[in-house]
């Protein structure tokens, strides 16, 4: 996440963009303010497959993808097309009193997509939502109350998936979490099993690969086993891939890597294109069973938004733009390019340790140099603050090379390489070039990259 100014009072900067001063006012003014300290405020006026482009003309390079919302692309014209016919059709959209037929048609591709028995499915609007909904079913399920979680993920902000969150900064301050909810370190099957043996717990719910952990991908054997253990101790698997799923990692789940059949998959993020929310849970039948047990309890649990016919035709292209256009391949070729290539530039560089990933889900880990002068410069950044050197990487990066990417939330010295699906190869020779460049400013020392960054830092903490 990004580094935070302090709570002085807000200013409107004299380069202000359309609606900053209202959005300032009636939405989130110190949003405003750390995009104007960390300059990397523009205003973008039209956005297209993985390019921004900003008012004076300026192309930038699309590598955040809304945390993984536009595998796609921006702005899609297929989707475009689709949703226009959907609103010209004039159907039904939530009636709350029919059966929605295109709700039907995405929950039975789904499950052929998911595979492993997950036969029903809950639409909701965020993975949150998908989150909050896999603790009710799987406690109905299992008749138990507690959840176990892996140290280090990031589940969302609703009360329910926050309690299934460690790093405490997302806590501070909203009082009591929910109860009986326990982490265990990531990848540790021996902490795993000492909770499990317990079996109080209904799910474990996890991310396969932990994207605001600094890109962490688990071997085949703790996926594998994890499972194993969680149906020896009669807890259901649950695997959070909000941002991992449709294509990101070079498969429609990261599940599919490790060869595991969760029970529960957690879907979002890029269902919707980037225009429309939408959401999925899907489950076993038994599981559903539980939740939906009689005719009494057919709307016991229900979202407004969930079956709409916007978000459902939404989701149905996306997965047919997918589909015909070869992103899953698209997204491991490419993926094992970047890796390469930013690998190869770590073999030389004094503060690039290595790349990490799967698919096109990668970040890249910075280290403290070797040089005194450089290892002097590096600790100065860091008793500012922890996350400035990172945020004056995505700075760098922003400003030279006009690529959009952000640090893996509070794992400071990892920087995300998440573009859409639908990136060149240009594309991410791009990123490459940017990197090598950025390594060669970094390891100059008369550099302005140190000056200006002290400079930014010390103003955010003065406010």
């Amino acid at each position: 996440m990004l580094f935070q100014p302090s709570s002085a009072a807000h200013t409107i900067p004299t380069d202000a963009v359309p609606g900053e001063e209202d959005y300032s006012k009636h939405v989130n003014p110190k949003w405003t303010k750390l995009l104007s300290i960390i300059g990397i405020k523009r205003n973008f006026v039209r956005c297209e497959g993985i390019n921004l482009i900003d008012s004076e003309g300026e192309v930038y390079r699309d590598f955040l993808s809304g945390y993984g919302v536009y595998n796609i692309g921006h702005h899609h014209p297929k989707l475009i097309a689709s949703l226009t016919d959907e609103l010209q059709r004039l159907g039904p959209t939530m009636l709350q009193s029919h059966i929605p037929e295109l709700a039907a048609e995405l929950a039975k591709k789904l499950t052929r997509l998911v595979g492993g028995g997950l036969t029903r499915t809950f639409f909701t609007s965020t993975g949150s939502e998908g989150v909050e909904s896999s603790i009710k079913f799987a406690r109905a399920y299992t008749k138990r109350d507690g959840i176990l979680y892996s140290n280090g993920g990031f589940h969302g902000l609703t009360y329910g998936a926050l309690s299934l969150m460690s790093n405490p900064w997302w806590k501070k301050g909203f009082g009591s979490m929910l109860p009986n909810t326990t982490g265990v370190p990531f990848g540790d099957l021996k902490s795993l099993e000492n909770e499990l043996r317990s079996k109080k717990y209904a799910a474990f719910i996890t991310e396969p690969v932990q994207g605001e952990s600094g890109i962490q991908v688990p071997t085949v054997e703790f996926m594998s086993e994890a499972q194993r253990l969680c149906r020896k101790y009669g807890t259901l698997f649950v695997l959070d891939e909000v941002q991992t799923g449709i294509y990101r990692t070079g498969k429609f789940i990261a599940a599919h890597h490790y060869d595991v059949e969760p029970d529960m998959v957690i879907l979002a993020k890029a269902m919707s294109g980037g225009l429309v929310p939408v959401g999925a849970l899907l489950m076993r039948e038994d599981i559903s069973d539980a939740v939906y047990s009689s005719v009494e309890k057919a709307f016991v649990h229900a979202s407004t938004f969930g079956e709409n016919s916007l978000g459902m035709r939404t989701a149905l292209t996306v997965l047919e733009i997918a589909e015909e256009e070869g992103l899953a391949e698209r997204a491991t070729v490419l993926g094992e390019r970047f890796r390469k290539g930013i690998n190869e530039i770590a073999e030389r560089s004094q503060f690039i340790k290595e790349s990490r990933g799967l698919g096109l889900m990668n970040g890249i880990e910075f280290m403290a140099p070797q040089s005194l002068k450089l290892k002097v410069l590096h600790a100065g950044f860091r008793k500012v603050h922890p996350g400035l050197l990172g945020q004056m990487i995505v700075k760098t990066l922003f400003e030279n090379s006009h690529i959009l990417t952000q640090m893996c939330g509070h794992t400071y010295d990892v920087v995300k390489a998440v573009p859409p699906l639908v990136a060149s190869e240009e594309d991410i020779d791009h990123y490459i070039e940017a990197i090598a460049s950025l390594s060669e400013i970094m390891e100059n020392t008369n550099a302005g990259f140190w000056s200006q960054g002290l400079k930014i830092g010390l103003r955010a903490v003065a406010g």
